[in-house]
Order: structure tokens, then C-alpha cells, then sequence
């Protein structure tokens, strides 16, 4: 008796050590695939200040799509291929270049060798005003030493200009310059939270 009994002992503690095991099996695959869509897939980000008003308001979280212009190895500076190159007029994600702790969201404007011109409220490209539903309901006011009135800005070579949709209150490449390639983190495709603001962004 005492045999069977120690050994159906040990076969229910062989069961809940594989039960464990499993358990943190499972545990721990999720654990990597979650970093692994963090990383490469996409990624939350708080919207902290005002200056894309009205397309993103303080407190807006997002979801910001890494792997459409390629992500970011972290601690390399390669990239993975991209579904295509950055347009005019996405509102993108992308490391500040002032302070590379930070990211910032803004909507991108400048392509490389895109001749930009601030003039009455538009911004005019290569001579002629941007058209399009996100442009024409904004004014963009002439600040900072990159949105002079009258002064006429070469966007570099893999380089963007961005401006925040609130033009009025927006710390934007009129102030800083302009965004490298390699400080994109991805485009923002999604407002999840909170709920009474869910939509996709345009």
C-alpha cells in the first residue's frame, strides 16, 4: 500500500511540475512575441501635448505602424525592408534630433529635395500650395529660423520636414530643421484609446 501510495505521490507531483513547466513555456513565447511586435510590428504611444490638434489631442494613445517604412534593429543601424517610402502627409512617429530620448508625432510635409516655402498660411512645394483636405483646413504660421517668410528651404537628401497640425503651438522642423531617415520610427495609424476617440488617423 505504502508503495502505491508513494507512487501516486510522485506521479501527481511529475503532473504538476509538466503543468508548470508548460505554463511557463507558454509564459514565456508570449513574453518574446510581444517584444518581437514591439520591436518590429507595432508600438503604443501617448500623445503628451497639443501640438497635432485637432488630429491627436493630450492623452491620445496610438498605434504606430514600425514595419510599413521599415523598422529599426535596436542597437544596430540597419533596417528591415519597408512596404514603401514615407508620403506627404503621413502623420509619423520619429526620433527627435535634438534629444534622442525622445520621439515625437508630427505630420510629415518635406521629401528630400522638396523646395518648401511658408507664404499666407500655406506651405508651398516646389512652387505650388499643398493641396488636400489635411492641408487646406490648417494655418501654418512663419516661425523659427527654418519658416521665415519669404525664405525658401531645400529639404536634404534623406532627410523630411514635418510641422505639427496645431501650427500655433508646435516645436516643429521650423525650429529644429529636419527629421534623418534614420530617426523614423514608423507611422501613427491608429487613435485605441480612450474609446470615445477611436478612429484611424488622416
Amino acid at each position: 500500500m505504502k508503495n502505491r501510495a508513494g507512487a501516486e505521490s510522485a506521479s501527481r507531483s511529475g503532473r504538476k511540475k509538466h503543468i508548470v513547466k508548460e505554463w511557463a513555456q507558454s509564459l514565456i513565447i508570449a513574453l518574446l512575441l510581444a517584444v518581437v511586435i514591439r520591436i518590429f510590428v507595432v508600438e503604443p504611444y501617448k500623445i503628451p501635448t497639443g501640438s497635432m490638434r485637432t488630429t491627436l489631442m493630450e492623452g491620445d494613445i496610438i498605434l504606430v505602424n514600425k514595419f510599413i517604412y521599415g523598422a529599426r534593429i535596436p542597437f544596430t543601424g540597419l533596417r528591415l525592408p519597408g512596404l514603401r517610402k514615407p508620403e506627404r502627409g503621413d502623420v509619423i512617429v520619429f526620433i527627435y534630433p535634438v534629444d534622442k530620448k525622445k520621439n515625437f508625432v508630427k505630420r510629415l510635409i518635406g521629401l528630400p529635395g522638396d523646395a518648401l516655402e511658408i507664404k499666407d498660411g500655406s506651405v508651398y512645394v516646389n512652387g505650388s500650395p499643398l493641396a488636400g483636405a489635411v492641408f487646406n483646413k490648417r494655418y501654418y504660421y512663419n516661425r523659427g529660423p527654418f519658416g521665415k517668410d519669404g525664405e525658401t528651404i531645400i529639404v536634404p537628401k534623406d532627410s523630411y520636414f514635418v510641422l505639427g497640425d496645431n501650427s500655433a503651438n508646435s516645436q516643429d522642423s521650423r525650429y529644429w530643421g529636419f527629421v534623418p531617415a534614420k530617426n523614423l520610427v514608423g507611422r501613427a495609424i491608429l487613435i485605441y484609446f480612450p474609446p470615445k476617440r477611436i478612429r484611424m488617423i488622416k
